[in-house]
């Protein structure tokens, strides 16, 4: 796709799976979208790296993709460059910001023990009033003390600590910073006072210097850097705008601003977010401050959801190369759609990362399998097993008093109608899917907002955000499924691994995905 006229606001995103830039017109549609994928290692059980710099590498790569391919130069021109991407996940860099080990990314495991030690040391509602999370290995801090313990050579060296989005921004513009919605993941974030906690850094012996400076999501950070706008042979200066973490992007582009409805980002994880003025004192739910001045959000989530589809898609329909793959993902829609409700009896627990985020040892599993069974009752065993681990995560928000009136489902697994239809009758909610990608939808927003494009956050919702037909839920449906969700609960209960080193565990008293309905 190429010779877009006009102006344009470009979103890059940092993700799990590779970099994006995606560009889109001033009222948000999608024009195109360049892709950079790089791989996930996983060099022993529970540890998830990544080369941190081909974050950086492929994020500029894909920029410059999409640049070229919106037209010849000065027939396009670019409001702004809005950023995001996998959050928590952590670099050290030096004070050139060279990084100095592997990326760890958010479903990394190996930091168990040092999240127990700050459970144990601070004690779970001290921790959760101040920060708004309760720790696990999948955040920045614990991640931080691992690599102070078993990597003393990295520490030495004074090193910086960033996430992918923050390294983006750091080669785009010189300047090294971050966001609310970034430093709240890391646990060394006072989320009322929205400034890095002083008092967290001193217990840790964290120097401050070792944390960027946190703007707001919709700052101008800076102008891409002169080298880079030759590189590209862009005609002058484009503004960068830092933009904020995936999913609470993504709940901005699914216009989730107020009490109500409830954002899902179905990517490789799955992410809810919904919209609370205040903080709410349930310890298993997480807060970021939104996106948008003023309120907080909610977010609970779930490691390896759309990563568990594309296993099975890779495994059984072929879905193994790129052109293979969207003719892996309709076959397995289809003959999951065929499948009976319930999966004739077929569960499936969907933890296919090691672990999950607030119970390392929690493992997936298969149940009730039998020689009569295909692979298209497998495959909607999966789906239902995604969508009661979501249903899970919205029964534990509407316990905490946070409203949830709804779910608006975006991400490129909403391409699976099968999975909408199993979502919203596992649920009992009305389902809205969001075409495209509302999480560099809000990015390019935020990019809008930072340059002046839109005058407020109104203005943007109402010439960006565009919701799907409704999917209502069958009454009759969600009765099988309220036995299913009740089977799904106790296997999720039982399917932990048991290590010979019991301390590199949460407490017992660490949720998981089956035990917190």
């Amino acid at each position: 796709m190429t010779g877009h006229r006009g102006e344009v606001l470009l979103a890059i995103d940092v993700g799990t799976s590779g970099a994006r830039a995606v560009a889109f017109d001033l009222d948000g549609h999608r024009l195109l979208e360049a892709r950079r994928g790089y791989p996930i290692a996983s060099p022993q059980p529970g540890w998830a790296e990544q080369d941190a710099r081909l974050w950086r590498s492929a994020a500029l790569a894909a920029l410059g993709e999409a640049i070229r391919r919106l037209g010849p130069r000065g027939s396009v021109a670019i409001r702004a460059i809005g950023l995001t991407g996998q959050c928590p996940s952590l670099v050290p860099v030096d004070r050139r910001g060279e990084p100095l080990g592997p990326g760890l990314m958010y479903r990394d495991n190996r930091a168990s023990t040092e999240a127990a030690e700050l459970r144990e040391r601070f004690g779970d509602a001290w921790i959760h009033g101040l920060t708004g999370h309760l720790p696990a290995a999948f955040h920045i801090a614990p991640k931080m003390m691992w690599l102070r313990r078993h990597r003393p050579d990295i520490w030495a060296r004074d090193p910086l600590f960033l996430q992918p989005r923050d390294l983006a921004a750091l080669a785009l513009t010189g300047i090294a910073a971050t966001d609310g919605t970034h430093a709240a993941a890391t646990l060394l974030y006072d989320l009322r006072a929205r400034r890095w906690s002083a008092e967290m850094l001193s217990a840790l012996d964290i120097d401050p210097a070792a944390v960027p400076s946190v703007r707001r999501s919709d700052e101008v950070l800076g102008e891409l850097r002169p080298a880079l706008v030759r590189r590209y042979g862009l005609p002058g200066p484009v503004q960068v705008v830092l933009g904020g973490a995936d999913s609470q992007a993504c709940a901005l582009g699914a216009g989730v601003v107020e009490p109500g409805p409830v954002s899902e980002m179905a990517g490789s994880s799955t992410c809810l977010n919904s919209v609370v003025l205040e903080p709410v004192a349930e310890l298993l739910v997480t807060h970021y401050p939104h996106v948008v001045p003023g309120p907080f959000t909610t977010e609970t989530g779930i490691n390896t959801t759309g990563a568990a589809v594309a296993w099975l898609a890779d495994l059984l329909y072929g879905g193994r190369s790129r052109r293979a793959n969207g003719l892996a993902y309709l076959a397995l829609d289809t003959e999951a759609g065929a499948a009976p409700a319930g999966a004739d009896g077929v569960l499936a627990l969907p933890v296919l990362g090691d672990g999950e985020r607030t119970d390392a040892d929690l493992r997936a599993a298969f149940t009730g399998l039998s020689a009569r069974h295909g692979r298209g009752v497998i495959a909607r065993a999966m789906l239902e097993g995604v969508a009661f681990a979501i249903r899970g995560q919205l029964d534990l928000l509407r316990r905490a008093g946070a409203p949830v009136s709804e779910l608006r489902v975006s991400g490129g697994d909403t391409r699976l109608a099968t999975w909408n239809r199993i979502k919203a009758d596992v649920t009992g909610l009305v389902v809205r899917p969001i075409s495209g990608d509302a999480a560099t939808t809000g990015v390019a927003m935020l990019a809008g907002l930072g340059s002046g494009v839109y005058g407020n956050v109104d203005e943007a919702i109402a010439r960006c955000v565009r919701l799907d037909p409704a999917i209502e839920p069958s009454a009759a449906t969600r009765v099988l499924y309220d036995d299913a969700y009740g089977a799904y609960v106790e296997l999720a209960g039982s399917a932990v691994v048991r290590r010979s080193n019991a301390s590199n565990s949460l407490p017992a008293s660490s949720p998981s995905v089956g035990t917190m309905p």
